[in-house]
């Protein structure tokens, strides 16, 4: 394997499932040490014995500055230094629009938005020339689906902070870009249709969502790791402010 990687440290947010532990995964296996955060120890531990050697693991919630303050404090007394960071962690809040909940408003863009801020912010100070931030987008910041309007909202959000952050870091040397999957296939995902249509039907569900499609399928997890690595690499090195859509070509029909 061409290990693009070797050597370097990246910080994944949310990275105890799905996408995060897909993108923790190839990570790893392309030669970086990933520090791994998420809301829970159990899960933290989890993921790093399934992640195996090169991660570790700290609770830090996004929404909180302090906790992404101290995170990244962790890590420079860990590994003394910090080249990429993935920020990963978000919910989504499904509602028609006659429906949504100032609760929902606000704990969507707190994460989706805000975290994505307070995941960025600190980490500008560690990161070298030929640093990297990756933001987890959604195709949803396109095509939001019906009853989807407060998670489009907030990755297209996030969209615009990269189209702006990178003119604000210019001349640092630092590159950002965004990756926005489409429908993939993780835990969270299969819970969601097993709740809406029974355990018997998840499968079906899945290939039907995978019909659409132009690949005729849905992601795996560790694609999404594959093409972060890619724009973390220095294969992507004049690649910057833009959104790539790792969606086997979903929203371009």
């Amino acid at each position: 394997m061409n290990r693009q990687l070797e050597g370097k440290v990246a910080v994944i947010t949310g990275g105890a499932s799905g996408v995060g532990l897909g993108i923790a995964q190839e990570f790893v296996a392309h030669g970086a040490h990933v520090v791994i955060t998420d809301l829970s120890q159990e899960a933290l531990d989890t993921a790093v014995e399934a992640i195996g050697p090169n991660c570790s693991g700290i609770v830090a919630d996004v929404t909180r500055l302090a906790d992404m303050q101290s995170a990244y404090r962790q890590v420079q007394e860990r590994h003394g230094r910090l080249d990429a960071v993935v920020a990963n962690a978000g919910i989504g809040a499904h509602a028609p629009l006659d429906a949504i909940t100032e609760e929902q408003f606000d704990r969507t863009f707190d994460v989706n938005a805000k975290g994505v801020l307070f995941t960025v912010q600190p980490a500008l100070a560690l990161l070298p020339p030929g640093g990297t931030v990756v933001v987890i987008g959604s195709t949803a910041s396109i095509q939001p689906p019906r009853g989807m309007s407060l998670y489009g909202g907030s990755k297209a959000a996030v969209r615009n902070f990269v189209r702006a952050w990178i003119q604000d870091v210019k001349g640092s040397g630092v590159r950002m870009n965004i990756l926005s999957p489409g429908a993939v296939d993780t835990a969270s995902l299969r819970s969601a249709l097993a709740m809406a249509q029974g355990a018997d039907q998840v499968d079906a569900a899945v290939r039907t969502m995978g019909e659409g499609n132009p690949t005729g399928r849905i992601a795996d997890p560790r694609e999404m790791g594959r093409a972060a690595v890619f724009l973390c690499s220095d294969a992507s090195s004049f690649i910057t402010g833009v959104e790539l859509f790792a969606d086997g070509g979903m929203a371009q029909v």
